[in-house]
């Protein structure tokens, strides 16, 4: 196996860590609700579950 022949310096190590960064997440409005959420991911609003702009689950109904 491969050994380093110095110690690499603190400062190089974190020379390379600057390019790991969080982006922030993208955020989308529901044209229906008008409520944040995140891109391709369902959110629920009222009781109902919506995914592009239309309702998946209501759970209003199946309760009653």
């Amino acid at each position: 196996m491969a050994h380093p022949k110095r110690k690499q310096s603190k400062t190089r190590g974190r020379k390379r860590r600057t390019h790991y960064k969080l982006d922030m997440p993208q955020i989308a409005i529901d044209p229906v609700t008008g409520q944040p959420h995140l891109y391709h991911r369902a959110h629920w609003h009222e009781g109902k579950l919506y995914y592009r702009g239309k309702v998946l689950i209501d759970n209003e109904q199946e309760e009653a």
